[in-house]
C-alpha cells in the first residue's frame, strides 16, 4: 500500500470558464482551456449542454426548393410561426402527460373514438391532424387537455409506441403547418414585433424586399401600405408608434432612414397625426428599446432616440467610433445590451447618471474566436435563456455541416468573493437559421430554425437532435505553484452534480502533453452513488440517501512536472456539472 503520509492536495474549482488568449502557465487553475458543449453554471462549476429536439414534428413547407432555409420561427398567440421561402405558416405544439397511463401502446386501437392526453390542447385547431414522432393521427374534437374522436396511423404512418413526457423527456405532440401568408417575393431573414397598440394583440414582421406584414389574434394578414417602408428589414415598436429601418435605397427611403408611424396605429404615417422620420449619417442595422430610449445600431456608430413623440424625439450619438456588424447579434440580457461589435462582443450598460450610457468589451478571453468567424458575421444569429443568465452566439455558415457549426457561450454569474462575471464556452452542433425566446406563463421557449426546414427547442432532451452533444473539458496545465518540482500523483477527487448516469471519461495528462510523457488509460466518472431520482431511477442501482454532489476518488497512475486533467463527455445522458477537483500527489525531485 502507497505511503500517503507526505501527500499533498491542490484544490480547485470550476470557475472563470474558457480562456484562449492567455498562456496556459499563468491561468487561474478553475478556468478551462477547453470547453466545449459545457457552460458555465450559474449554479457553479461547468455543465454539459442539454440538448434540441423537433418542436414541431412536420417540415415548414417549401415553396420552390426543399434546400431553402427557415427564415422566421417565433410565438404568437399560442401558436408557432414560421417563415420559409415565400410562405409564412403556423402550427401548434404540446407534449403527452406524464404519467404512464398517458403513453400510447403500439396496439391502441383508434379508429376515431380514441382520446390523446396532453399537456395542454391551447393553440390547437378544433379539429385536424396531429403528430406524434413519425406517426400521423387526425381528430374531431379538444378539451382543455385532450384529443378526442382519434383516428391513428393515417396517411400512411404505422402505428407506433409513444412514451409518456416526464421530468426528463417530452414526447411532443404538433399539428400540420396551416399557410397563413403568401404572394412575398425573395423574402430574406425576418425580424419582428409584438405589439398591443388598441387592446388587439398583433404581430409585424418584415424580411428586407416585401411590405411589412401586421398579424391579428385570428392570423389574419395585411400588408402595410406606404411605400416608404417597403423592404424594410428591422422593426421596433417605441413610445406607441411603430418604426421601420432598413429600406433599401430608392425615392423614398433608404439604409440610413428610420421611418416611424403615428401613435397607436402601425399602418398610419400622416405627419400631421404624429408620423415622421429620422435621418443618421451611417447604415441602420438594428433597432432596440431599452429602458428610458430606442438605441439606433449602425454599422460604424450607434445612436439614441429619446422623447415621447414627433414633437420632442430627438437623437443623440452614443458613440461615432464603435458600430455594430449584425443586428441579429442585439440582445437584452443580463440588464444591458448586448451586441457584436468588430472585436468582439459589448455591452450597451446605463451608468450611475441618469441618461447616460457606456459601451464596455467584454470578449477578451475569447477573442480567437471571433477572428476566426466574424469575416462572416453577417450570417450569424443569437438567442438568450434567461434563467441561466445565457447569451449564445451561433456562427451558422452556408458551407458548414450542423455538426461542425460552432458557436459561443456567454453566462453572468457570481464569483468567488461575490463579484459578478462574464464567462464563456463553445458550443459545436447547432446551426440555425433563425432563432427566437419567448417566455409564456414562466415556461420559457428557446426556439431555432434550421437550414433542413424543421423548428426545434433547445434545452431539450439528451442529444442534439439525435445527435450525440460530445462535451470536452480540458484544465489548465497545473504546475501547483512550482513547475520545477515533479510530482507524483496518487488520487484525484472529483466533486460533480449528475442528475442521471454519466457517460463520460477522466484523462490525466502530463508535462503540457508532450508525447514522450505517461499518457494513462481513460478513468470512467461513475455516478452510481447518487441519490435515487423518483420516478426515473432503476432499483438496485442507485444508492439511496447517497450525495446528490458526490465526491469520486479515483486512484491514478503517472507523474510529471505540471498535470492536465480532461474529461470527453459521449453525449447521449442527461445534463450534469463538474464542480471541482482535488488533485493528491507526493513531490519527488526537482528539476
Amino acid at each position: 500500500m502507497a505511503d500517503l503520509s507526505e501527500t499533498a492536495a491542490f484544490p480547485f474549482i470550476c470557475e472563470g470558464g474558457l480562456v484562449a488568449n492567455r498562456s496556459t502557465f499563468i491561468m487561474q487553475p478553475g478556468q478551462a482551456l477547453q470547453l466545449e458543449n459545457f457552460e458555465p453554471d450559474i449554479e457553479g462549476g461547468y455543465k454539459r449542454v442539454q440538448g434540441f429536439q423537433r418542436h414541431i414534428r412536420a417540415v415548414v413547407p417549401h415553396a420552390s426548393s426543399s434546400d431553402e432555409k427557415v427564415l422566421m420561427v417565433t410565438t404568437f398567440e399560442n401558436k408557432i410561426l414560421a417563415g420559409r421561402g415565400e410562405k409564412i405558416f403556423s402550427s401548434a405544439s404540446t407534449s403527452l402527460g406524464r404519467g404512464a397511463t398517458n403513453s400510447i401502446a403500439a396496439n391502441t386501437a383508434m379508429t376515431g373514438s380514441g382520446t390523446i392526453t396532453v399537456f395542454s390542447t391551447s393553440g390547437f385547431s378544433s379539429s385536424g391532424t396531429l403528430q406524434i414522432n413519425s406517426e400521423i393521427f387526425t381528430y374531431t374534437g379538444v378539451t382543455s387537455t385532450t384529443f378526442t374522436g382519434v383516428t391513428r396511423a393515417t396517411s400512411g404512418t404505422s402505428a407506433a409506441a409513444h412514451t409518456s413526457s416526464s421530468d426528463t423527456t417530452r414526447t411532443v405532440v404538433s399539428e400540420s403547418w396551416t399557410e397563413r401568408d403568401t404572394g412575398r417575393t425573395s423574402a430574406g431573414k425576418y425580424s419582428f414585433e409584438r405589439f398591443n397598440f388598441d387592446g388587439n394583440s398583433k404581430i409585424v414582421v418584415v424580411d428586407g424586399v416585401n411590405a411589412p406584414t401586421v398579424f391579428n389574434s385570428a392570423l389574419s394578414a395585411t400588408d402595410v401600405s406606404n411605400s416608404a417602408v417597403l423592404g424594410a428589414s428591422i422593426v421596433a415598436s417605441y413610445r406607441e408608434h411603430m418604426f421601420y429601418a432598413g429600406m433599401p435605397l430608392t425615392g423614398n427611403s433608404g439604409p440610413q432612414e428610420i421611418v416611424f408611424s403615428q401613435p397607436f396605429d402601425e399602418d398610419a404615417f400622416s405627419s400631421g397625426s404624429g408620423a415622421g422620420s429620422i435621418k443618421v449619417d451611417d447604415t441602420v442595422v438594428g433597432l432596440k428599446v431599452f429602458r428610458d430610449g430606442l438605441f439606433i445600431f449602425c454599422e460604424n456608430r450607434i445612436f439614441k432616440l429619446t422623447g415621447s413623440s414627433l414633437s420632442d424625439f430627438a437623437v443623440q450619438p452614443v458613440t461615432r467610433d464603435i458600430g455594430c456588424i449584425n443586428g441579429k447579434t442585439i440582445q437584452e440580457f443580463a440588464g444591458d445590451l448586448l451586441f457584436l461589435g468588430p472585436d468582439g462582443l459589448r455591452t450597451v450598460a446605463g451608468t450611475a447618471n441618469i441618461g447616460d450610457v457606456e459601451l464596455g468589451t467584454i470578449s477578451s478571453n475569447v477573442q480567437s474566436l471571433f477572428d476566426e468567424n466574424i469575416s462572416e458575421a453577417n450570417v450569424f444569429d443569437s438567442v438568450i435563456i434567461p434563467e441561466k443568465t445565457q447569451y449564445r452566439l451561433f456562427f451558422s455558415k452556408a458551407g458548414d455541416s450542423e455538426g461542425r457549426t460552432e458557436g459561443l457561450i456567454c453566462v453572468l454569474k457570481n464569483q468567488q468573493g461575490g463579484n459578478k462575471g462574464y464567462e464563456f464556452s463553445t458550443l459545436k452542433g447547432i446551426k440555425p437559421s433563425c432563432t427566437d425566446t419567448f417566455i409564456d406563463a414562466g415556461d420559457i421557449i428557446v426556439l431555432h430554425g434550421g437550414f433542413d426546414g424543421y423548428i426545434y427547442r433547445q434545452e431539450e432532451g439528451t442529444t442534439f437532435d439525435g445527435a450525440a452533444i460530445l462535451g470536452k473539458y480540458r484544465s489548465p496545465d497545473l504546475t501547483m505553484n512550482d513547475p520545477g518540482i515533479r510530482k507524483h500523483m496518487q488520487r484525484i477527487i472529483v466533486n460533480y452534480k449528475p442528475e442521471s448516469t454519466i457517460d463520460a471519461d477522466m484523462f490525466v495528462r502530463y508535462d503540457y502533453e508532450s508525447a514522450n510523457s505517461p499518457r494513462p488509460a481513460a478513468y470512467p466518472l461513475d455516478s452510481t452513488a447518487i441519490a435515487g431520482i423518483y420516478g426515473t431511477a432503476t432499483y438496485g442501482t442507485p444508492t439511496y440517501g447517497g450525495p446528490s454532489q458526490p465526491l469520486l476518488r479515483q486512484p491514478v497512475e503517472g507523474s510529471g512536472f505540471a498535470v492536465a486533467l480532461r474529461v470527453n463527455d459521449g453525449g447521449s445522458t442527461p445534463a450534469y456539472s463538474l464542480k471541482g477537483f482535488q488533485l493528491e500527489y507526493q513531490l519527488g525531485a526537482r528539476r
